[in-house]
């Protein structure tokens, strides 16, 4: 009987020692998130970063130091039916400008590695900013400067609309929509020369196959995409293909993986369909507000909060896209770009920014030794960074 009670006694020992593992992996990992909307999601609810925004918005600063994020890009978005978007754009940096003055103990604006080693150093939040779409740079090298000029450090070449001088993954999808060549354009690829030479990361998130082949030959330094997913995996047309995937590992980039439901579970959009055709008639109503789809789904996506609960997927299929990335191209070319507060449905448990280390804790029960597990956190990414700022 004595040994009953030394083994229980050696595994209440154990257990603490063991469940906390996860935690001190996630503690000593730079993390980096390379994509996040409370930008948009501030201006949209009319609340700040620096407050307290848990039940209103998946991100809020003292949260994202809770989930153990050290650096976060934040990103700059509208859409293509913004007027004057560089205006907007500028408007939202200063947004940004004005969290960061307010919280100098708390958050810096970082612009080269150096001063991201030096936020981390002092426990302050690194943050960066990456502009989600060329259209906010209307069509001007001068107007990308000044972004740049801001701090600036990404910038993704389309969003979902096309502009002039590149073709989006959703308009060469939908092929009727588009009035262009695609893929770059002259200018385009001047635009990716421009960015190698500013030290700007080319984002390839968002853009079509074309555009993707175009600027994947033009770059001469490593590429992102800053919130994707696997094509094989989920067949939407935002998720990138198994060569699109070695081709960005040839580069030497890096796919952050996007935690939207739809762009990891393929049956997912499925439910939320039939879920937009129970609510089609308030769905209306909501676009003849504001004729953007992601409006009117977020709106309904919050107020029938439980129907969505049951439709999103388990938090295992995030780490199956990653899995499937590392298995075909090694653990140098994945990490993770949320894009929370720009999605209405996350995996399982990912409820808000505090739920990181609940992905470092499925990381390390799958196997993955603890020096990859701090390149996928963020260790990629500064690679990638330093590359481009050379």
């Amino acid at each position: 009987m004595k040994y009953f009670f030394i083994i229980v006694a050696l595994t209440y020992l154990t257990l603490p020692s063991s469940a906390q593992e996860y935690k001190k992996v996630h503690s000593e990992a730079i993390v980096v998130d390379t994509h996040n909307d409370i930008l948009t999601a501030a201006f949209e609810k009319h609340v700040s970063f620096d407050n307290d925004l848990k039940g209103k918005t998946h991100s809020d600063l003292q949260r994202l130091r809770q989930g153990g994020v050290d650096v976060q890009i934040f990103s700059v978005w509208c859409d293509g039916l913004k007027k004057n978007p560089f205006a907007y754009a500028n408007q939202q940096i200063d947004t940004l400008d004005a969290w960061i003055a307010r919280n100098p103990s708390k958050i810096m604006l970082v612009r080269n590695p150096n001063e991201l080693s030096a936020a981390v150093s002092q426990n302050k939040l690194a943050a960066l900013i990456g502009v989600e779409g060329g259209h906010m740079i209307e069509n001007s090298l001068s107007k990308l400067d000044t972004l740049f000029g801001r701090g600036v450090r990404y910038m993704t070449l389309t969003w979902n609309n096309s502009t002039p001088w590149a073709t989006s993954a959703m308009e060469e999808t939908n092929d009727t929509s588009l009035h262009q060549p695609k893929g770059l354009s002259a200018f385009g690829k001047e635009v990716v020369q421009h960015m190698n030479k500013l030290g700007m990361i080319v984002d390839l998130s968002h853009v079509g196959e074309r555009t993707f082949w175009d600027a994947i030959n033009t770059t001469t330094k490593p590429v992102i995409l800053s919130h994707s997913s696997v094509y094989s995996l989920a067949p939407v047309f935002r998720n990138v293909k198994d060569d699109q995937i070695k081709a960005v590992a040839k580069n030497g980039g890096v796919i952050h993986l996007n935690f939207f439901s739809g762009f990891l579970d393929s049956n997912y959009m499925k439910s939320f369909i039939a879920f937009s055709t129970k609510h089609k008639a308030e769905r209306d109503s909501l676009l003849r507000l504001n004729p953007e789809p992601f409006f009117a789904d977020n709106v309904l996506s919050e107020k029938y909060a439980n129907e969505v609960q049951q439709m999103r997927p388990p938090l295992s299929l995030l780490l199956d896209h990653l899995n499937y990335i590392v298995k075909l191209v090694g653990p140098d070319h994945v990490s993770l770009g949320s894009d929370f507060d720009g999605i209405n449905s996350a995996p399982q448990q990912l409820d808000d920014v505090t739920s990181y280390p609940l992905i470092t804790k499925e990381l390390l029960a799958r196997g993955y030794s603890k020096k990859d597990i701090k390149k996928i956190l963020g260790g990629n990414f500064m690679r990638v960074f330093k590359a481009n700022m050379m």
